[in-house]
């Protein structure tokens, strides 16, 4: 599962890395979580960033109410569930993240974490998107695709997001495939690619969006 992550980045590290200029300013945070909104690139409009909810309302949507319950999609079930069936062949996209946040069972106690590429970069991790509409009025949201942990990330949970590191597979993710090939995208990332490190307990508290999220407690 992935409940937590974080984007702070420059409108230079969008431009150097995805070869988007951003049309408006990044609205950077160190705590997104479920229902908030974060900065996407879609299948749709490749060159473009948008900045939509996070947890999918399905098209098909009673109230177009965001819950909190479809921050995430299993790749193992996800071609096959309902509300992601057709957005994982129709409607994809790239979530950028500079971080992600995960929590270790230690002695009774849930230890948090902050996940990192080694790289420095930013991640861009597989997800799907869809669009709820009520005939006048729009409403973009987003999922995020997990597979099981790495070498690395299982010492402290067993599933992580999908991270496409390569600008081919970000390409690719955005372009024309079946299902058979997307479904073959959705791959545990390489070992050794991940930095992580104890971060502080009030990232627990989801009002709290501060650098100290970032602060290395082991150092």
């Amino acid at each position: 599962m992935c409940s937590r992550f974080s984007f702070v980045a420059s409108q230079e590290d969008i431009e150097n890395q995805f070869g988007i200029d951003p049309d408006k300013p990044l609205r950077t945070s160190y705590n997104i979580g479920a229902t908030q909104h974060a900065h996407i690139i879609t299948n749709e409009n490749p060159n473009r960033l948008q900045y939509v909810t996070w947890g999918l309302i399905p098209s098909f949507s009673d109230n177009g109410r965001n819950t909190g319950r479809l921050i995430n999609a299993r790749k193992e079930n996800i071609s096959g569930q309902t509300s992601f069936r057709i957005p994982i062949r129709k409607k994809r996209c790239l979530v950028l993240a500079d971080s992600f946040y995960e929590w270790r069972s230690e002695g009774g106690k849930k230890i948090p974490y902050r996940i990192k590429l080694k790289s420095d970069k930013l991640m861009a991790i597989a997800g799907i998107w869809d669009e709820w509409n009520d005939g006048g009025y729009g409403l973009r949201s987003f999922t995020i695709i997990t597979t099981e942990a790495n070498q690395e990330m299982s010492s402290i949970y067993s599933r992580m997001p999908v991270i496409l590191s390569t600008k081919e597979a970000q390409e690719k993710w955005l372009g024309e495939m079946d299902i058979a090939q997307t479904l073959d995208m959705l791959r545990t990332p390489p070992n050794d690619t991940l930095y992580m490190y104890r971060i502080s307990s009030k990232i627990n508290d989801l009002s709290f969006n501060n650098v100290l999220l970032h602060q290395n407690l082991a150092q």
